[in-house]
């Protein structure tokens, strides 16, 4: 429940950014992130299971209950599981799930979402929190369409940080934790107030509900709308595109803004974070999915606390000696031979040709050794200068990520990994 980090950027009329306001905890129609509640809610009320087939045709528009509703992307196939209806993001799909479960009794649906910490005010140890709303469930003639709604993002008002905390609780097995910044209160450097990590939900949903909404999560990175996005990472993500039409005080539907989100953890098999990107675009912006705005944003913070973080640090390829003799190096080869010639110091030439190397001591004597590239294939380039380490990483088409000085310590994807295109990698110098 820790909050290590929070950013809140609103876009100033010179097209500056300023931190002018909390938008962590400003409800808002959450979109397509919400189908998370509804996944958990349908398998924990038993009326659905995960691979059970639902028929949302192919049109990208059904009729549900009363109301017509329409989906945002053409769905792959007129038929998907209910795993793929979340992974696909199926409005029409998530709709019919909840009037499977919901239509004879509207209100059971906030039962739910009660359980779920989504009608109340976060926990989090900020002053004037914010309070979710949502439409009314137990009105006679509107509380069907009112609930069709709410199970694809709409006719409620959420934070970010009641989305995160509901995701962070699937992370966490179904513990659902009080989000909190504070760690501890200090007078004069005397300890007054130790904060520990607070569970406000001890077990959200039955485990094999938990289990079922990590695979769909999963899915959605593997196959459905996060898929193009998130190809080629090292590491696996779990989570959940959301698109909102924005109808939020002075903007109506009408004015064509949109919310893009992605909220998700990672490790998908052994979760150390979840993060929320949520992104409001200009009106009638061309790209405003959250798969093409939010998720890409998402990327780059995962990329980077994956290889600062989460990511074991390798030992480096030698081991050293005891004595202050032992060293390692890498580079270009050429440029290796010529500073030893220069200082008139011996070494053994194992490279010969070759156009990269590694130096290492043997018997108090460098060796330099061929490095072997392969095409598509990440090389190994601890113990080289950052000039060195760019040049063969940006010739392989990758985009490179730098921190800190010095020579190359640590590098965010494992030397002999396959390599895709636009594929970034975060060098660590020192």
């Amino acid at each position: 429940g820790k909050i290590k980090a929070l950013a809140n950027l609103g876009r100033r009329p010179d097209g500056t950014y300023w931190e002018d306001d909390n938008y962590a905890l400003r409800a808002t129609e959450p979109g397509s992130t919400i189908k998370l509640a509804t996944l958990l809610s349908v398998l924990e009320k038993g009326s659905s299971k995960i691979d059970d087939k639902v028929e949302v045709g192919g049109a990208g528009r059904l009729q549900v209950g009363k109301k017509i509703v329409v989906d945002a992307e053409r769905s792959p196939r007129a038929v998907l599981t209910v795993k793929e209806c979340f992974a696909h993001s199926s409005n029409v799909g998530m709709s019919k799930l909840a009037y499977k479960a919901f239509a004879h009794k509207p209100v059971e649906l906030k039962d739910y979402l009660h359980k779920f910490h989504l009608d109340v005010r976060s926990p989090i140890d900020l002053m004037n929190v914010p309070m979710p709303t949502m439409a009314p469930l137990n009105q006679k003639g509107s509380a069907e369409g009112n609930m069709l709604w709410m199970s694809f993002g709409y006719g409620l008002q959420v934070s970010p940080l009641h989305t995160l905390a509901l995701y962070n609780a699937i992370a966490n097995n179904g513990r659902m934790m009080k989000p909190y910044l504070v760690n501890s209160v200090r007078s004069n450097g005397v300890m007054v107030k130790q904060y520990e990590p607070i569970v406000i939900e001890r077990q959200l949903c039955k485990p094999q509900v938990i289990s079922d909404a990590r695979s769909a999560m999963e899915a959605t990175v593997t196959e459905g709308t996060a898929r193009k996005v998130m190809k080629d990472l090292t590491f696996a993500v779990a989570g959940k595109t959301g698109t909102a039409h924005v109808s939020d005080g002075p903007i109506k539907y009408a004015h064509g803004v949109y919310q893009a989100t992605f909220v998700g953890y990672f490790p998908a098999d052994k979760p150390q974070f979840t993060c929320i990107v949520v992104i409001r675009t200009k009106p009638h912006a061309a790209s405003h999915y959250g798969g093409t705005v939010a998720a890409p944003v998402f990327r780059e913070i995962a990329t980077k606390l994956y290889a600062m973080y989460v990511e074991k640090k390798t030992p480096s390829q030698f081991f050293a000696a005891k004595d202050s003799a032992a060293f390692f190096y890498a580079g270009n080869a050429d440029d290796i031979k010529k500073v030893y010639q220069s200082m008139r110091m011996q070494f053994a030439d194992s490279a010969k040709t070759a156009a990269w190397a590694t130096v290492y001591a043997n018997n108090y004597s460098p060796v330099i050794r061929t490095t072997v590239l392969r095409q598509q294939v990440m090389p190994n380039v601890k113990g080289m200068g950052l000039k060195d380490a760019v040049f063969l990483l940006e010739n392989m088409g990758l985009k490179v990520l730098v921190k800190g000085k010095g020579r190359v310590t640590t590098q965010s994807v494992e030397a002999g990994r396959p390599l895709g295109k636009g594929v970034t990698v975060l060098i660590e110098l020192s």
